[in-house]
């Protein structure tokens, strides 16, 4: 804590926020981070930089009879919004008219900054506004980027067993690095430092689902050692809802926060704004929090336990008092929630189950599980406890339907009834009852329905293409070319699983991938799963529910008996998640109820064949979540 006064400089081309702890300078009017000075580092952020590449807020666009592409946000105005004893908040504006059409994304965008007294780190935020007279356009991506001092930022830390030293940038250039499948996974063949030397190195090895992005960021493990921690309290203003993947950090050093992405799930989550449709938005604040070890404190390594903790003050704190913007809803202005989630199987328990760690959440009105591909509005999310109770707590006023889903349980509720939020409202909903897809008692069944396929098997990784961090780890699934290795496993005949006798955590590879030739073609596959029947009912359908963690570019065939006959079904062309490319274990959830008709299974031993004939690519293919046929009602 520090007993100087807040002050603020301007300085003609920057400004400069400074509370005694920390010493920000942005460019004036672009409102660029190009400077932070803090524990006697003149500049944490990377001086080998133009000032535009240090701290920014960016986006990826699109318009109508335009390409758009990537824009670092520059405002045109710089105005003072509050200076006190207490509170700096500085505003960079960029308006938008007629005379920018196809030169720039449609919006009016306030940038704000934000410095406490005592506060040993600063806060920013961004209010972007599109009018319905402008025209139509799409927004793939919106975020922070820091680019921090590459001598002196080595270790990163994303989670408790995510963490490590990391290469250095110069170790990607050509001379140093081999491109891989796709430019953004190297193999390092001659680092600057060895101990990296066969380690593949990639961004989206660090990516995190939006539930668990709070807090990451980087160590200056010099003495006296340096901590830069980007600090998310809240998920309401991120697209998707708590599973949707993003960036976090990654080798430059970077740190991310991102708002609005389209990874892991495809242009299922690019908004698309009409002619005539207006919007307005605000994201953030985060919070940029900088720590520092005493000269007691020799192990670098507590100052992620420190920013872990200060986390969690932030997350106390939500939502802030303090941002001046009239467009950010300070918490006496919001409503709550609070209820009671069962579920409801009768051929799983004949009583009400309680939603064991359920999600519940509000967004806007739509169909049941529309959250995961809604990106225009807010969002706000929970757990249940064990007993299914819920409490969500400050909601923006609005009209929202309530979502949940159930690990444990296929498919998604939907609460019918429309929900408003109007300010200081406490909304207790009855207990809702959750009736989850099913006709008949379970025959058998593959996986565990969690919307990940984190639970098949995933191979060891190529020797060749190894990230240390994830040898002996739960996220094994996250290693580079793990993909490859299924036609290594099966170079002619593909996957058969046998009931009764298999174990999916062994057999089930966690993938349907294509079959890489020699020639690097790439060929479908089609795996079977044989199970025995008795006592068939002929007259009446069987049930197969197959939901799907991701599909990138693929398609899903059913057949029965005949590996050679029409499809009793298919899926069409499903899916841009990508997420096999990009070390992820799911994306967008897909279910599917297919009818099987008793006369199309035998006594004895039936096969159910699944193919997947989508095959110009290594990275097409389905990640399925679980499996079950059931017996007819």
């Amino acid at each position: 804590m520090s007993s100087v006064k807040l002050q603020l400089h301007d300085k003609g081309n920057h400004v400069v926020m400074d509370n005694g702890i920390a010493r920000v300078t942005l460019s004036k009017p672009d409102g660029i981070v190009t400077g932070i000075e803090y524990n006697g580092i003149d500049n944490l952020l990377e001086v080998l930089n133009e000032e535009v590449n240090r701290g920014y807020w960016d986006l990826v666009w699109g318009g109508s009879g335009t390409a758009g592409g990537f824009d670092v946000i520059k405002g045109t105005n710089f105005e003072v919004i509050m200076k006190n004893e207490e509170q700096i908040e500085i505003s960079f504006t960029r308006k938008w008219d007629a005379s920018l059409e196809g030169k720039a994304v449609p919006l009016n965008i306030d940038k704000r900054f934000v410095m406490l007294s005592g506060s040993s780190g600063f806060y920013t935020y961004a209010i972007y506004e599109h009018l319905k007279e402008w025209p139509a356009f799409s927004l793939a991506e919106t975020r922070i980027a820091f680019k921090l001092r590459k001598e002196k930022f080595h270790y990163m830390a994303v989670t408790d067993d995510r963490q490590r030293f990391m290469p250095l940038p110069d170790d990607r250039l050509p001379d140093r690095g081999q491109a891989l499948a796709y430019p953004e996974a190297i193999l390092l063949v001659n680092p600057v430092e060895p101990q990296f030397k066969g380690e593949v190195d990639d961004k989206y090895q660090y990516s995190c689902e939006n539930k668990d992005i709070t807090v990451h960021g980087w160590i200056c493990t010099e003495q006296p050692s340096v901590g830069f921690w980007l600090i998310t309290p809240s998920h309401e203003y991120r697209t998707g809802g708590p599973q949707k993947q993003n960036l976090t950090s990654h080798v430059g050093p970077t740190a991310l926060a991102v708002f609005m992405s389209a990874h892991y799930t495809g242009e299922d989550l690019v908004p698309k704004f009409s002619e005539g449709e207006a919007w307005k938005k605000v994201f953030g604040p985060v919070f940029v929090y900088l720590n520092s070890s005493t000269d007691d404190d020799n192990d670098p390594l507590w100052l992620w336990q420190d920013a872990k903790s200060q986390m969690n003050v932030e997350t106390e704190s939500w939502p802030y008092s303090f941002p001046a913007s009239d467009d950010y809803v300070k918490a006496e202005q919001r409503g709550n929630v609070v209820g009671r989630l069962l579920v409801q199987d009768r051929y799983v328990d004949k009583d009400f189950i309680a939603a064991n760690r359920g999600y519940v959440g509000l967004a806007v009105p739509g169909a049941a599980g529309s959250w995961q591909r809604e990106c225009k509005d807010y969002q706000f999310w929970t757990r249940t406890d064990e007993e299914g109770f819920f409490y969500i707590s400050g909601i923006r006023p609005g009209q929202y339907n309530l979502y949940a889903w159930v690990p444990g349980f296929i498919g998604d509720y939907k609460y019918d009834d429309i929900i408003t939020i109007t300010q200081g409202c406490y909304i207790y909903v009855e207990d809702l009852v959750y009736q989850p897809p099913r006709n008949g008692e379970t025959l058998w069944e593959i996986g565990f329905p969690d919307r990940s396929a984190a639970e098949f098997y995933v191979p060891d990784p190529n020797p060749k293409y190894i990230n240390k961090l994830y040898q002996n780890h739960p996220d094994r699934f996250r290693q580079y070319g793990i993909w490859e290795r299924y036609a290594e496993l099966y170079p002619d005949k593909d996957l058969v699983y046998v009931v009764g006798s298999s174990d999916y955590r062994k057999d089930w590879f966690y993938a349907q991938v294509t079959r890489k030739k020699d020639n690097k073609t790439y060929q479908g596959t089609t795996w079977q799963i044989k199970f025995e029947l008795k006592n068939i009912d002929q007259s009446h359908s069987y049930t197969l529910r197959v939901a799907i963690a991701s599909a990138t570019f693929s398609e899903l065939q059913i057949r029965v008996n005949d590996a050679t006959a029409s499809p009793l079904f298919t899926s069409g062309l499903i899916g841009r998640d990508n997420s096999i490319a990009r070390h992820g274990i799911h994306g967008l959830y897909w279910l599917f109820n297919v009818e099987v008709a008793g006369s199309k299974l035998v006594e004895g031993e039936n096969t159910l064949f699944l193919t997947q004939p989508r095959s110009t690519s290594p990275f097409q293919g389905i990640m399925y979540d679980y499996i079950r046929f059931e017996a007819p009602s």
